[in-house]
């Protein structure tokens, strides 16, 4: 919850290219950020794997109208329509981009290249074909924003209780570089987002960088077994609102279009 997902950095920038407001060199660098290189292969009418210019320009000529994102994970395939095979690999991934007006769905697969001390980042995004139903378990950005506030509260009682709320040199570390990332960040969601979208998005990286804190940083005062299972049980709810959230937020722009 901590990183934007690749899949949300190519449904914002590829919906602001089909609404021309960037063009399609500025929308591939904006993909692609810190990695080193992005392609996408299954595509209709290509024979191999090819650059993500051509890529969000074939898949318009195609008839996409929109790109919606998916971030499942095991008991909650938030964001997905079917069908089982595009699921499962969504499901593998943690996340999946959708589109809309054609029935095809992008999962990225990860992997580093290069020696020791200079790996790079290379991502190759799957076009497979996708179920056209509604998608799985995504709320509106308003009712997104009025689970965050509670999720917000609920989450900061919790790690109070067990004496993890974001005390420590670690768990410091961890709010800076939300913050230097928060700063850096500003137009993640790119051109034509509405601003309560990017209100909701930045509310949902909070929650989930205090989630991410209780997890990471030691047991705090959760000092037995069932204590951290306890832990664990109260926050996974607050961590579904966070993804429901960001999920709502990186889909604002079709919703918007759709209305």
């Amino acid at each position: 919850m901590l990183s934007e997902p690749r899949s949300g950095r190519l449904a914002a920038w590829g919906n602001a290219l089909l609404a021309g407001l960037v063009s399609p060199d500025d929308a591939a660098l904006a993909i692609v950020g810190e990695d080193a290189v992005h392609r996408v292969e299954g595509l209709p009418g290509e024979a191999g794997p090819v650059g993500l210019t051509l890529a969000l320009g074939r898949l318009r000529s195609l008839g996409a109208t929109g790109f919606r994102v998916a971030l499942p994970v095991p008991g909650h395939p938030l964001g997905l329509s079917g069908p089982p095979d595009f699921n499962a690999r969504a499901l593998e991934a943690e996340e999946a981009v959708l589109t809309s007006g054609v029935p095809y769905g992008l999962v990225p697969e990860v992997s580093e290249a290069g020696p020791a001390g200079d790996l790079h980042v290379e991502v190759v995004w799957c076009c497979l074909p996708v179920r056209e139903a509604p998608p799985a378990d995504v709320p509106s950005l308003g009712e997104a924003e009025r689970e965050l506030a509670e999720a917000l509260r609920d989450a900061t009682a919790v790690l109070s209780r067990l004496d993890v709320a974001g005390s420590g040199p670690v768990a410091e570390a961890a709010v800076d570089a939300y913050r230097a990332r928060a700063e850096r960040g500003r137009d993640v969601l790119a051109p034509g987002y509405p601003p309560r979208a990017v209100r909701v998005l930045e509310l949902a990286q909070r929650v989930g960088l205090l989630v991410s804190v209780a997890h990471e940083n030691g047991h705090g005062g959760a000092v037995s077994a069932s204590e951290m299972a306890a832990r664990g049980e109260a926050l996974r709810p607050v961590e579904r609102v966070a993804r429901r959230a960001q999920v709502a937020a990186y889909n604002a722009y079709v919703e918007e279009r759709g209305r």
